[in-house]
């Protein structure tokens, strides 16, 4: 798991706030006595909070994560990726009843527990640093099995009925996942040349009769949570949406999250074990031309995250250092846009 930052003044006010809301959950005798043990703020995350705890409790300790908007908003009613944290807690929940490995919501937050927006889910054993995993002896065995893992795991998203999913999911497919591509390059002045021939080039190249089904959004080598063993839990669903599948399968293929890697699946795997895992799944096989177009993709996508930083950072809207070290990234994903343009492999 991400690792712990120094607590805050707040933390004692926090704690009583969370053993009121679990208590209220329980409502038993056992748990009248039940204390928040060890809260830490995780580090790790643009969008939300973190925080890691245990509910202690007379012959139990459970370990659990607290995911919330920051500021403790009170809007809950607001998506800060494609849904709300209610939305997303449900989403999880749902995917878990359909096979996919992911934490097991505990407590979805209302006004009156005086949190913000948010969930309690429980807190799953293994590693989501990519660092550690693509180099640590320990998930040495794991990275062997990981990629077919991930595959298989793909393959149960995109075949959960659609009927089945929260309402209000964002509709990505077609030409309305360009529309929001311009609209997001029109917004920063299209300072950038190459994100606008990458999404001219992928506009010129549309995909034939693609499937629609629930996609991740974010799959990728940092958003898992591996153990020696291998997938343990699937992480941050906040960009979930409806679309092409094939797009979740470029996605983690991405240049940018193999992490300094030469394998394509994540910095860990190989295209074979991906798409072996996924035809035993859903008995489909994508074409290796479709990876590449949704590599593409996810090159633009990065370029227009690198974008948004950076011009947030010379307006002055957010002057923090993780936005201009993300920001000065951008000529990193023009150039894997060029590359994959080109039927080069990065």
């Amino acid at each position: 798991m991400p690792e712990a930052l120094t607590g805050t003044s707040d933390d004692k006010a926090m704690a009583d706030c969370l053993r009121a809301a679990l208590l209220g959950v329980e409502q038993t005798a056992l748990a009248n006595g039940a204390s928040i043990d060890g809260l830490a703020r995780l580090s790790g995350g643009a969008n939300m909070e973190t925080w890691s705890f245990d509910w202690v409790r007379t012959t139990e300790i459970e370990p659990l994560i607290l995911r919330r908007v920051p500021g403790q908003t009170l809007d809950f009613e607001n998506a800060v990726g494609e849904l709300t944290l209610k939305d997303e807690a449900a989403l999880i929940d749902i995917a878990g009843r359909y096979g996919v490995p992911v934490p097991v919501v505990r407590l979805v937050l209302r006004p009156e527990h005086a949190l913000g927006q948010g969930y309690i889910m429980s807190r799953e054993r293994g590693e989501a640093l990519p660092f550690r995993l693509l180099a640590d002896d320990c998930y040495r065995d794991a990275r062997e099995r990981l990629a077919f893992q991930c595959g298989q795991t793909l393959g149960r998203i995109h075949k959960i009925p659609l009927e089945s999913l929260p309402e209000g999911l964002s509709d990505h497919s077609g030409v309305l996942l360009f529309q929001r591509a311009q609209e997001l390059l029109d917004t920063q002045g299209n300072l950038s040349p190459v994100l606008q021939l990458g999404l001219n080039w992928l506009r010129d190249r549309p995909r034939r009769d693609p499937l629609r089904t629930l996609v991740h959004g974010d799959f990728r080598n940092g958003n898992l949570l591996v153990d020696e063993d291998g997938l343990v839990a699937v992480l941050d669903w906040e960009l979930a949406h409806l679309g092409d599948p094939v797009q979740d399968l470029g996605y983690i293929c991405a240049n940018v999250w193999r992490f300094g890697s030469p394998k394509p699946v994540g910095g860990f795997g190989d295209y074979a074990d991906l798409l072996a895992g996924y035809e035993s799944v859903t008995g489909i096989a994508p074409a290796m031309a479709d990876i590449h177009y949704w590599q593409v993709h996810a090159a633009l996508s990065w370029g227009m995250v690198c974008l948004r930083m950076l011009e947030m950072y010379r307006s002055g809207e957010d002057s923090s250092l993780e936005r201009a070290a993300v920001g000065r990234r951008l000529s990193e994903a023009e150039i894997d846009l060029l590359l994959l343009m080109e039927g080069e492999s990065v």
